[in-house]
């Protein structure tokens, strides 16, 4: 639809604003029926003829009975139009609030590197992660937080805790989240498609995190726990406090709270194995107690874990591979059971070939690369205790 005004500033400025958006000739079209009166019409022509007379547009009038009525301005010469209007070019503009946001900070190359590209994304009139070049003092915070991320400054702190001591403003973070989250991705391992509390817990920025929930024949501070409760929530940090009398058959960690729920109830309620619900994205206290669990457990028993069959579930199966130091088998997670029961996918695996080649996830992995890979919610499979050998 043709874009119209009834004020020439208006009409003006926004042929500006679209050819620094890309546009090499815009045209703007006057709103006839819109003026309040003659007067007003006739001050919009005279605006935009002065505009012409200087050589930054061209007036483009109609044909036939229309011939005396102007029926487009398009840009003849946009720096003599920059002149005209008194206008600063977007570029121009974005690199000078650029350089005095970044003047004096020590980033990260890749860190700043992103921080060129929401220059860029100003010089071109549009906003980065939501912020326009008149958040340029807002940008600069959002580049300290992620600088401090980077740094490894936040691990252990509340989002209001890293905020205050960081840039003396409790509330920052969360504020400028999707800014922070966009500037680390390209630095630092990020889970993919995730909101930002999430991305932030798996990197350790939260003190005081979900419940690590267990179920299995286990004991805590060396007595046993009651059979009749189907699970028992501690905190991560208490993994430590957790013994065996015996070894379990298995230990399986689970994404989805439904299937958790699911496999203690109806696969299995003796608890023969461990099994421990992880919370989606587990944050950094969690790969800390699944560490731990890790050194305690004797290396004859398993490891398996269990999440919905996409690239994010094959994320966090490398977190918590990579968090135990030890074998991890997938279960119930298989590119057959996809082509069976899933959909096909609309993303990518933000996993490579090169990242995987020794993980038993690796299949998975690569068959997501492939085009017309399907992804399944593990909700749609019941529950059923892991085979040893691998059956699955």
């Amino acid at each position: 639809m043709a874009r119209k005004f009834d004020t020439a500033g208006g009409l003006l400025h926004d042929l500006l604003d679209r050819f620094e958006g890309g546009t090499v000739r815009p045209i703007g079209y006057p709103d006839h029926d819109a003026f309040a009166s003659v007067t007003a019409s006739d001050a919009f022509v005279r605006s935009i003829a002065e505009a012409e007379r200087t050589g930054g547009v061209e007036r483009v009038y109609g044909k036939g009975r229309r011939h005396v009525e102007l029926k487009h301005v398009r840009v003849a010469d946009a720096a003599l139009l920059y002149r005209h209007l008194g206008r600063t070019p977007a570029r121009q503009a974005a690199i000078g609030i650029g350089e005095t946001m970044l003047d004096g900070l020590t980033l990260h190359p890749k860190l700043r590197e992103a921080a060129l590209t929401a220059i860029d994304a100003w010089s071109r009139n549009r906003t980065w992660a939501t912020l326009g070049i008149d958040d340029a003092a807002s940008m600069r915070t959002a580049i300290v937080l992620a600088q401090a991320i980077v740094d490894g400054s936040h691990r252990g702190l509340d989002y209001r805790t890293f905020s205050r001591r960081t840039v003396a403003n409790s509330k920052a973070l969360e504020k400028l989240e999707a800014a922070v989250l966009r500037l680390i991705t390209g630095v630092v391992d990020v889970p993919p498609s995730s909101g930002a509390r999430a991305a932030f817990a798996a990197l350790g920025l939260e003190r005081f995190g979900p419940p690590l929930l267990l179920s299995g024949a286990f004991l805590l501070d060396r007595q046993p726990v009651p059979p009749s409760l189907p699970y028992l929530g501690i905190p991560p940090t208490a993994m430590m406090r957790i013994g065996f009398d015996k070894p379990p058959a298995y230990a399986l960690t689970i994404e989805n709270f439904a299937s958790f729920n699911r496999h203690v109830l109806e696969a299995d309620p003796e608890r023969v194995g461990l099994t421990l619900f992880v919370g989606g994205y587990p944050s950094l206290a969690t790969q800390r107690a699944l560490a731990e669990l890790g050194s305690i457990l004797p290396e004859s028993v398993p490891f398996f874990h269990w999440s919905d069959i996409d690239p994010d579930g094959t994320w966090i199966f490398r977190t918590i591979e990579r968090a135990l130091g030890r074998p991890l088998h997938p279960h119930l997670m298989s590119r057959e059971l996809a082509e069976k029961f899933g959909e096909v996918s609309a993303g990518i695996s933000k996993l490579r070939r090169s990242e995987t080649s020794l993980s038993l996830i690796s299949d998975l992995v690569n068959y997501f690369i492939e085009p017309g890979s399907k992804v399944m919610e593990q909700e749609q499979i019941d529950p059923k205790i892991p085979g040893w050998p691998i059956t699955d």
